[in-house]
């Protein structure tokens, strides 16, 4: 093993287990005799390039401090959705971070991230096998979409789709509360995976029935009619009705029903309002009390409401990102592979990063019914042991604590 330093960093949107991701590297780390200190990149390889690092032992040495950050949400180091460039702008930028990487002795690079993140990683070690350098790129996964593929679930997605299922339950709760006829409609997170909105199905009442009444992924191609069509046939026997949509959901001729004209840097285009658009159709065509709800940002860093399972398995992936950097693997991501064998548990391993760089994972057609509007029992089955257990949070002044980088510089 390659004696130096390390550096980890934390890329894209945040959640509610990328700390405890950087919490198990950081532990896992400092058990290496090889990994001299640990250096954290603030706001990703943006920063990283600005120079912008600092050694994490001053914060994360204190046991009461490496506890806490497993249960704060949000990306402690700062986050940050950059795309390497290509031409001679790309070559500057790449020389300016193999730069920071020899002044600061970096032989370990953990870039904790999702799609795009996983890019970065596959762009630095090709850029590395060409121009030469001593540098291992580990890519370690996280996104609430669970969209990477070569892995059977992503860390932070679990504790997403517990919020998400929760919410719809409450919402269920207290639009039945009146007697009139009334529909919500639920938008969340889901550009191209429809594995967020599919976690609704997890709303279960006390006789197995989904409170979610409707559920529309951007799999499938969204049609207006037959979607009235769905929504009457519900209110034959239901009064009070909850569709939840993923905010990427597409008509028939692939355009989304609702997308800004503004794109991220990595081309995306900036989702929302899908929830509205089909408000504005129900109100049109079927005219019952309608009302749209956009979880929006709430469903990514709901650290109030965790799954014991999720933070627990995100800070195992980060200690065997270490693992397989002292091995010598570079140009990967650590990834999970489930059982089965009927029953829940995950072997964990590396898997190169050009299987997994710029590929999405979709929902598999068999977990939707034919009707394209509910979950199948093989959607449960793969979604329940996701969101088991819970972790209760440190509270201060009647609120969660968290950890927070501010603090200590």
């Amino acid at each position: 093993m390659k004696i130096g330093n390390c550096l980890i960093a934390q890329s894209g949107g945040p959640t509610a287990a990328i700390n405890a991701t950087l919490a198990g590297v950081y532990s896992a780390a400092k058990k290496q005799f090889a990994i001299g200190r640990i250096y954290g990149g603030m706001n990703g390889i943006e920063g990283i390039m600005k120079g912008n690092i600092i050694d994490l032992s001053s914060v994360l040495d204190k046991d009461e401090n490496l506890k806490l950050l497993k249960t704060t949400p949000s990306s402690f180091l700062g986050s940050c959705r950059y795309k390497l460039k290509g031409g001679s702008e790309g070559q500057s930028e790449f020389q300016k971070l193999f730069k920071v990487f020899e002044e600061n002795n970096i032989k370990y690079f953990f870039y904790i991230g999702g799609n795009d993140s996983m890019d970065t990683i596959l762009q630095l070690e090709e850029y590395q096998v060409a121009n030469g350098g001593d540098v291992t790129f580990v890519g370690v996964p996280k996104t609430i979409d669970n969209d990477l593929c070569c892995i059977d679930h992503t860390p932070g997605f679990g504790s997403a789709a517990k919020y998400i299922a929760t919410t719809i339950k409450e919402i269920a709760a207290d639009t039945a509360v009146y007697d009139m006829d009334s529909i919500v409609v639920v938008e969340v997170m889901g550009r191209n995976a429809g594995w967020l909105a599919l976690s609704a199905a997890l709303a279960l009442d006390s006789k197995g029935r989904c409170m979610a009444d409707l559920i529309y992924l951007p799999e499938n191609v969204f049609d207006y009619d037959k979607f009235i069509e769905d929504v009457k046939k519900v209110q034959q026997t239901k009064r009070q009705i909850v569709v939840v949509v993923s905010e990427g959901i597409k008509l028939a001729d692939g355009s989304l029903i609702s997308e800004a004209k503004t794109k991220d840097s990595f081309g995306h285009g900036q989702l929302g309002g899908a929830a509205k658009h089909v408000e504005a159709v129900i109100q049109e065509r079927i005219g019952v009390k309608v009302r749209a709800v956009e979880i929006n940002v709430l469903q990514r860093c709901a650290g109030h409401l965790l799954s014991a399972r999720d933070i627990n398995e995100s800070f195992m992936l980060g200690e065997k990102a270490v693992e397989v950097a002292s091995e010598g693997k570079s140009g990967v991501m650590v990834t999970t592979e489930r059982a089965r064998n009927g029953f829940y548990s995950i072997t964990m391993g590396a898997t190169d990063i050009r299987l997994i760089a710029n590929k999405e994972k979709t929902v598999p057609e068999d977990y939707m019914n034919e009707a394209k509007n509910a979950a199948t029992q093989k959607a449960l089955d793969y979604l329940m042991p996701l969101i088991q257990g819970e972790i209760a949070p440190v509270m201060q002044n009647g609120i969660p604590k968290h950890l927070l980088l501010r603090d200590y510089i």
